[in-house]
This record gives structure tokens, C-alpha cells and sequence, in this order.
């Protein structure tokens, strides 16, 4: 069973992210409350998966993606946590992240048993650790980072320079 840390602590995941290969399909609930999946998105997808987006580093990093990824013709940045559509809704209306489309995993889970990305103990036990994927246009995951300490930003020149490579 793959880990991660938590302030220090080790944690374990659900089991290995996927590196390679073809994405996994998954449904997500948008912030109106509409659902939607994975292989209905066309062009290139970042996967942002976060614990939640009333942390302070989930905050940062998705207003980040939001900056890197705001007029990139082609390609479409998911952030993806258990929060509740509208309390996403809400935080993206706040920080004036525009560019970003909020991909709930309350209803189904499906993301964090998918992507392997659930935590399975202690006290975020069932949120999502912090992980980016690049998928290509075929639905291809070309880029894949589990970050190592959930409360720690991901690599973002490597996701974006997986991004800039396939537009």
C-alpha cells in the first residue's frame, strides 16, 4: 500500500497512483450540482486532486493552476476533492478562479478509488492525498505526481511543462 505524510506523519493511500496508460474514467458532480464525467472533456486535462479546498495550500494551488493554466486554448484544469460543489463554487467566486472547473468526488468517490488517491487513515481517512495528472487528448496520463507530504505544493513547472509539450 503506497503512503504519503501528513504534517510528518506517514499515511497510507488507497494504493499506487497510475503513472501511464489510460486514464480512468470518472463521474463528477460540477458546481451546479450537474454531473459529468472524465471522457465527456475533450483537448488536455490537469487533474488537480486536493484534500479540500478550505486548506490553505489546496487554496494556493488551485488559484496557481488557475494562473498557469488561464489562457491555454486546449486545455482544461479539474480541481477534484470530496467538498460539497457549491462550498467549491463559492471558495473559486471568492478567489476569482475562473479558468478551473470544479470536479466534486462527494457522490461517487470514484476519483480517489480510481486514481488510488483516497487516504485510508487518519484524520483526512477518506479524503483525497494530493496528486496532479496530465492527460493527453487521447486520454492518455502523461505526467503524474503524487505529492510526497499533503501539506506541500505539488511541482507545478513539470505539470505545466507536461501541459505546454501536448498543445
Amino acid at each position: 500500500m503506497a503512503s504519503v505524510t501528513l504534517g510528518g506523519n506517514p499515511v497510507s493511500i488507497k494504493g499506487d497512483i497510475p503513472t501511464s496508460g489510460v486514464a480512468p474514467d470518472f463521474a463528477f458532480v460540477q458546481d451546479d450540482m450537474s454531473e459529468n464525467k472524465l471522457s465527456d472533456l475533450s483537448g488536455v486535462k490537469v487533474l488537480i486532486a486536493v484534500p479540500s479546498l478550505d486548506t490553505s495550500v489546496c487554496a494556493t494551488e488551485t488559484r496557481q493552476f488557475n494562473q498557469q493554466l488561464g489562457g491555454k486554448s486546449g486545455a482544461t484544469g479539474l480541481v477534484i476533492s470530496k467538498d460539497l460543489p457549491f462550498a467549491m463554487k463559492r471558495f473559486c467566486e471568492t478567489a476569482g478562479v475562473e479558468s478551473i472547473v470544479n470536479a466534486s468526488d462527494f457522490r461517487y468517490g470514484e476519483f480517489g478509488e480510481k486514481y488510488n488517491t483516497e487516504i485510508t487513515e487518519g484524520p483526512f481517512k477518506g479524503l483525497s492525498a494530493r496528486a496532479v495528472f496530465v492527460v493527453d487528448q487521447n486520454n492518455e496520463i502523461v505526467y503524474a505526481e503524487l505529492v510526497p507530504e499533503v501539506g506541500e505544493e505539488p511541482n507545478y513547472d513539470k505539470a505545466m511543462e507536461a501541459v505546454d509539450k501536448l498543445l
